[in-house]
Parts: structure tokens; C-alpha cells; sequence
């Protein structure tokens, strides 16, 4: 995880849930309308740039040019803050992901059935992400990855990492230039929204597809043979 998400909902239910004013950043009620992110792709992402709040697409993927595997999408929360990879962008790329939940495969009966992960009362998401500054120029394929964590409880069912999700309240904290990299780490231990707070049910296998987008991908699949 994370390797597939969604990012939907309209820039002014994101913004309403970090209780944000219009004269800090730009609002638009339209819906991104993009029921099935895939790495390789540009993502809006929250940054904070001189002191102001920005959205910018931004490629979802990490590769310099010394990496000569495929770009990394994620950072392992528990180590990004010190691997020689990742301590740069923790040091000064963190930013946010707004999402309305994310997809996990899980193996039944020999096959993969893919589950769709969202909070219980249907509230914005905010994934932790770290990448290079500054964000709105087009570093090729140096761009961002998302920072997981361990699951817990019943979520571990599904997958062992998950997304790290921080609480609304703490966003701006996290992203503020101000901020040391020891105090983001206190951030994405003390302000992680906990399993408890997420659901999760069986979606089409047409999820699958990157091309494949639409409202339909992440409603419960009644049959998940289907």
C-alpha cells in the first residue's frame, strides 16, 4: 500500500473539512471526479510554499536520477524521516493528499478481490506525502510518494501497510515550513487517524484497470464474483 486510491469529492469539501477560507486558497465546487488514481499519473497535492497554501499536480511517483528500479510510490513512515532516500523530502517536501479512500487487494478462492477503504462517516481523507520541492515545476519522475504505516486490528486483514492518514486539525502543522522534521515525526505518530475510525467493503474488479474510472468503482460489489 498504497498503490491505487481516489480523489473525487470538489476541492471546497476538502478545504471546508481543514477549515479553510477562500482567501487562503483557491475553492472550486466541481468534482476532481477521479474514482481511480494510479501511480505514474499527476495528483493534486496541498503543499505550503512561502508561506501559502498551494494545489498543484503533481507526478505520483520518486525515481532520481541514481534510482534505476522504477519510481517508488510509497515511504515506510517509520523510516522516511532518516533513509538516505526519503530524509530530504521529509526534511522539506512534506505535503498532503486530500482522498476519499483507497484500494487494497485481497486474495479469496486463488483470485484477488479488491476492497475499497474508507472512513466510517464518509469524511475527506488527508494522506501524509513527502516529495520535491518546489512542488507546481515538473521535476520528471522525481515527484512525490504517498508515507505509509502498519496496519492494525482488523484492517491487517486486508493489507499489512496502509496509507498514513492524519487528522484535519494537524495538516497545516504538518505542512508548514516551520516545522522540524522531529516534530513531523511526533505528528505522524500522535495525529494518525486510527483503523477504528475506517470501513472497508468488496468492489468491482474493473478497479483493475487504470483506464477504467466512475462512481460505480468504488460502491459495494454485491456478488464480488461478478
Amino acid at each position: 500500500m498504497c498503490g491505487r486510491f481516489a480523489q473525487y469529492s470538489s476541492r471546497d469539501d476538502y478545504f471546508d473539512a481543514l477549515s479553510l477560507t477562500p482567501d487562503e486558497i483557491t475553492f472550486d465546487p466541481e468534482p476532481l471526479g477521479r474514482f481511480n488514481v494510479a501511480p505514474g499519473t499527476k495528483v493534486l497535492l496541498l503543499n505550503e510554499q512561502e508561506d501559502s497554501l498551494r494545489l498543484d499536480p503533481v507526478y505520483w511517483g520518486y525515481g532520481p536520477e541514481w534510482w534505476d528500479k522504477q519510481p517508488l510510490i510509497n515511504a515506510r513512515g517509520e523510516t522516511a524521516a532518516s533513509g538516505r532516500m526519503f530524509k530530504p523530502l521529509w526534511n522539506h517536501g512534506r505535503a498532503i493528499v486530500p482522498a476519499d479512500g483507497w484500494f487494497e487487494w485481497q486474495k479469496e478462492s486463488g483470485e484477488k478481490q479488491p476492497f475499497f477503504i474508507f472512513h466510517k462517516k464518509k469524511e475527506p481523507l488527508f494522506f501524509a506525502a513527502i516529495g520535491r520541492q518546489p512542488y507546481g515545476q515538473d521535476h520528471g519522475k522525481e515527484g512525490f510518494v504517498i508515507v505509509t504505516s502498519a496496519s492494525n486490528q482488523g484492517m491487517v486483514d486486508i493489507h499489512d501497510r496502509r496509507p498514513l492518514v492524519i487528522t484535519p486539525d494537524a495538516v497545516r502543522e504538518w505542512l508548514s515550513n516551520e516545522t522540524s522534521p522531529a516534530r513531523a515525526e511526533e505528528i505522524a505518530h500522535d495525529a494518525a487517524v486510527p483503523e477504528k475510525a475506517f470501513t472497508w467493503h468488496p468492489v468491482s474488479k474493473k478497479v483493475g484497470n487504470i483506464h477504467n474510472q466512475g462512481k460505480e468503482l468504488v460502491e459495494a460489489e454485491v456478488d464480488s464474483d461478478v
